[in-house]
């Protein structure tokens, strides 16, 4: 069922449309749909068409049908959790066996090494002094920020307020409806900034000298410092619970406990030390995920700061690790190979591998230009030397969203991959 947009009038000729129906009929049209996906994509269709929905509790009543016994529960709570595993099932669904289209454009004039996707927008930057938001549902140009003074950025991060940047020596705020900054750092409270993890309302910034500063977003000061390595931190991230882990040129990573104040321990590899260069906190599953510069994927559990499995999935540097918030399935990574693996949670195995069937690479214009290709799957045992490297560009950042990854590849792209349940 299609809701014709435009026009077509009662004279038009145009023949009958979803617009002539009041809504007594849309809502009996509504209540005979038995899949909450289709709901919910009618549900966006139009404003007219949500309220219908939402008054008339069809999601509820749908709720209530296939879970009989949840009437006599908390009926929000069920609802809202119901949903979101819903949500969850149909993204591993996607992701696992589900297919994949590319969308890839030129978005920097020099380069992009770094992207982070949240709440349907897609930051990417580092290489210049611009950052710039995108729509990750139509990879159309937002927004664009400017480092205010000569220092080149090394990281960032944000939210659906504010973005977040770190330059060696600064830490620079925007507004995201502004371009201009509205916040910079000052004095020498650290220096040689190499990366950041930024969780409202604080701000990580890890050093060279091993020592991590916690900015509070709205004192606009430091209100702590942590020594977490005796060698630069390559990586940071943040959990809900307000610890800090970090990773270092070493091939070890830090715990640090905000609320204490403490260094709770240290997570080992059992392989040769290699430096770590990226991590990603399972807030639901108390693990923490990282990659390092000799193609492990690692897995600590946070309560017993033990490892849980270690294997090499790349034969290079993993440049980027992260899954999707609540996922507990699938592990998104990256690297120098070019090949975007997906791997589980659980056991570190592999679950799928791709790289781009493109062919040849368009031609940088002043306009941004979207391409769309294909996507090739590539087996566990294929030999990446016989891969053209232009099929497969290094990729130096992702960030993964609902049925969606978004990665960078320095000069050459940012590429939304996009995937679909097997079904449709």
């Amino acid at each position: 069922m299609k809701r014709q947009r435009g026009g077509g009038g009662s004279g038009s000729g145009s023949g009958s449309t979803a617009q002539m129906l009041n809504d007594d009929t849309l809502r009996s049209l509504f209540s005979r749909l038995g899949d909450h996906f289709d709901l919910a994509r009618c549900s966006a269709v139009c404003s007219s068409w949500n309220r219908i929905i939402d008054t008339a509790h069809l999601m509820r009543d749908l709720y209530y049908k296939r879970n009989p016994q949840a009437r006599s529960s908390s009926s929000n709570v069920s609802i809202k959790s119901y949903f979101k595993e819903l949500a969850l099932d149909e993204h591993a669904s996607s992701f696992s066996r589900g297919p994949a289209e590319v969308y890839q454009w030129i978005g920097h004039p020099n380069r992009a090494i770094i992207c982070r996707m949240k709440s349907g927008s897609i930051l990417t930057g580092v290489g210049d002094k611009v950052l710039r938001l995108w729509s990750a549902e139509n990879c159309k140009y937002m927004n664009e920020y400017n480092v205010p003074d000569t220092k080149l950025l090394v990281d960032f991060d944000f939210d659906e307020n504010k973005i977040v940047g770190l330059t060696s020596s600064q830490l620079c705020i925007w507004r995201r409806s502004e371009s201009r900054s509205i916040f910079q750092s000052h004095g020498s409270s650290f220096n040689h900034g190499l990366c950041m993890s930024y969780a409202d309302p604080e701000v990580v910034i890890g050093c060279e000298d091993g020592r991590a500063f916690v900015y509070d977003m709205y004192s606009r000061s430091c209100s702590s410092i942590y020594r977490l390595h005796s060698s630069p931190l390559t990586c940071l991230t943040i959990a809900d619970d307000q610890l800090i882990a970090a990773g270092s040129t070493f091939g070890n990573v830090a715990i640090a406990d905000q609320t204490s104040g403490q260094k709770l321990g240290i997570l080992k590899s059992a392989f040769a030390p290699t430096a770590i260069r990226c991590l990603s906190f399972s807030t639901s599953g108390h693990l923490i995920f990282a990659g390092s510069s000799a193609g492990y994927a690692h897995c600590w559990d946070l309560r017993t700061l033990r490892p849980l499995w270690e294997k090499r999935v790349s034969p290079n540097v993993i440049y980027s690790t992260h899954h999707l918030p609540g996922d507990t399935t699938l592990l998104a990574t990256g690297g120098i190979d070019g090949v975007l693996r997906l791997i589980c949670q659980r056991t570190g195995d592999i679950v799928r591998s791709f790289i781009v069937d493109a062919g040849r690479p368009a031609a940088p214009n002043s306009q941004q230009q979207v391409e769309k290709k294909g996507v090739r799957q590539v087996a566990p045992d294929a030999r990446l030397d016989n891969i053209p490297t232009h099929l497969r560009p290094q990729i130096t950042g992702l960030s993964v969203g609902m049925k969606k990854i978004v990665t960078t590849h320095g000069k050459n792209y940012i590429r939304v991959w996009k995937f679909r349940p097997k079904s449709s």
